[in-house]
C-alpha cells in the first residue's frame, strides 16, 4: 500500500478536553484498531476560550478509514477540506436512499451550495432532508419522507457540534455531571432541582412533565398538581393509566383500590379503578368531567383548569381507554413532539417507555430530570445522549413533594 493512500487529515475546534470531544475521537480510532498522529494541537489559554487539534488517521483499506471517519465525524471533527453534502431524492414516500446519513440529536449543520445550513428540528436516528430551493434543512422521520424529498447520504458535508459541558453557574446539571447514583443526598438535589426548574421558567423555559401512573400510588400526584397550579408545567405527556389513577384517586381516594393517604386496600377496592374510567365514559372525557364538576382536584384537573396541554398515549394493555386517549400511536407520537416543540428542560417521573420515546425526540441540549426507583431504568433514560441529564434513583413519592415545597418556598421569598 502507497503511504497516505488510505490517509485522511482532520480537525476539530471547542472545549475538547473538559467536554471529552478528543478523548472520544481517540477511544473510537483505537476501538477500531486505526492509527492516528496528532500533528497540531493548541488548547485554550482563558476557560472561554476553544482549543484546536488537527490530526491524521490512518486505515488498512478504504473501508477501514471510512468506518474511522464515520465514527469521528460524530463527535464533532471534520475534514480539512470542506465538503458539499451529497443529496438523493426519495424514490418513494417513506422510502430512505441507500446509505442514508443516520442523524444524531447534537446541533447539526450540512454545507449545500457554498454555505453552511442549519438542520431544523433535531432528533436522533432520523434523516435530513434539504429544501434547496430554499436553502433549508429538516429531520425528518422516515414515514414523513415524501417521494422526491433530497435526502442527505453518506457523512460527507455533515457538521456536528456536540453539547459541550456546561461551563457557567453551579446548578444540579454541573454538581451530578450527567450521572445517577441512589446514594447522592436525595433532599439536596430535591432542592436544588427545584431552584433549577424556577430558574428556567423565570427564563423563559417551556418544562414538561412525562409521567407513569406511580406518580399517583406513591402519593406524588398532589406535589404535581401543585407545581402545575404554580404554573410551573407547560404540558404532561402520559398514557392512559395515570389519567385513570389520577381520576379514580380524586373520586374514591384510591389508587388500584388502595388508600393512597394511608396504603390500606379499600373493600371492594378492586373494581374502583374501572369505576374511574365508567365514570369518565359517562360524563363523556375528561374535560367534560372538569366542566360538570364531578372531577375536583387531581393532576389532570389541574392542567384542564390551567390550559396545560397534554396527551395520553394508548398502548395495548389499557383498561378502557378512556375517550382522552389517543389510541394511534403514530397520532400520539406527532401529538408528542407538538407538546415537546421548544421545552428547555423535560422532568421523567416513573415511566420507562414514554420517557424513552420522549428522549428520541429530543435535540441534546434540552436538559433531562429522570426519576424511577431502579437504578437500570434511570441508567437507560439518562444515557439518551443529551449532555445535560440528570438521574435520581428514588422513590417519586418521596421525590417530588420536596421539590415542590421548595419551589413555593422559593416563589414566595421572590
Amino acid at each position: 500500500m502507497a503511504e497516505g493512500k488510505y490517509e485522511q487529515e482532520i480537525e476539530v475546534r471547542g472545549h475538547l478536553i473538559d467536554s471529552m470531544i478528543l478523548t472520544k475521537i481517540f477511544d473510537h480510532v483505537m476501538d477500531l484498531k486505526g492509527d492516528f498522529q496528532v500533528l497540531e494541537f493548541t488548547v485554550g489559554k482563558r476557560k472561554k476560550d476553544p482549543s484546536y487539534a488537527r490530526l491524521l488517521l490512518r486505515g488498512t483499506d478504504k473501508e477501514h478509514l471510512e468506518n474511522m471517519l464515520e465514527a469521528v465525524y460524530r463527535e464533532g471533527a471534520q475534514p480539512i477540506t470542506i465538503q458539499e453534502a451529497v443529496l438523493v431524492p426519495a424514490s418513494e414516500d417513506s422510502v430512505m436512499p441507500d446509505d442514508f446519513y443516520s442523524t444524531t440529536n447534537n446541533p447539526t449543520q450540512v454545507h449545500y451550495a457554498g454555505q453552511w445550513i442549519d438542520v431544523q428540528s433535531m432528533m436522533m436516528d432520523k434523516c435530513i432532508v434539504v429544501d434547496t430551493k430554499n436553502k433549508a434543512a429538516e429531520c425528518k422521520m422516515i414515514r414523513d419522507l415524501k417521494k422526491g424529498d433530497m435526502v442527505v447520504v453518506g457523512e460527507r458535508g455533515v457538521k456536528i457540534t456536540p453539547v459541550e459541558r456546561p461551563r457557567e453557574g453551579v446548578d444540579i446539571f454541573q454538581f451530578m455531571s450527567s450521572s445517577s447514583s441512589s446514594e447522592r443526598p436525595t433532599q439536596h438535589i430535591a432542592r436544588k432541582i427545584a431552584s433549577d426548574i424556577y430558574n428556567t421558567k423565570k427564563e423563559g423555559g417551556k418544562i414538561i412533565v412525562v409521567s407513569g401512573p406511580v406518580l399517583v400510588h406513591s402519593g406524588a400526584s398532589e406535589a404535581l398538581a401543585r407545581l402545575i397550579r404554580m404554573g410551573y408545567i407547560d404540558g404532561l405527556l402520559a398514557g392512559n393509566a395515570i389519567a385513570v389513577h389520577d381520576v379514580e384517586n380524586a373520586l374514591l381516594g384510591t389508587s388500584l383500590g388502595m388508600h393512597v393517604k394511608d396504603g390500606t386496600l379499600a373493600v371492594r377496592g378492586h373494581r374502583n379503578h374501572m369505576q374511574a374510567i365508567n365514570e369518565v365514559f359517562k360524563a363523556g372525557g375528561l374535560r367534560a368531567m372538569v366542566e360538570k364538576k364531578i372531577l375536583r382536584s387531581g393532576v389532570m384537573y389541574e392542567c384542564i383548569k390551567h390550559n396545560v396541554p397534554f396527551v395520553l398515549a394508548g398502548s395495548i394493555r389499557d383498561d378502557g381507554p378512556i375517550p382522552d386517549v389517543v389510541t394511534d400511536v403514530v397520532e400520539a407520537q406527532r401529538m408528542y413532539k407538538k407538546v415537546l416543540k421548544g421545552a428547555r428542560m423535560v422532568l421523567m417521573f416513573s415511566t420507562m417507555l414514554h420517557s424513552i420515546a420522549v428522549g428520541n425526540m429530543l435535540p441534546s441540549s434540552v436538559k433531562v430530570v429522570a426519576v424511577d426507583i431502579s437504578q437500570p431504568v434511570v441508567t437507560k433514560l439518562v444515557d439518551r445522549g443529551t449532555a445535560q441529564a440528570v438521574g435520581i434513583v428514588t422513590d417519586v413519592g418521596a421525590f417530588l413533594p420536596i421539590v415542590a415545597d421548595h419551589l413555593e418556598k422559593i416563589t414566595k421569598d421572590n
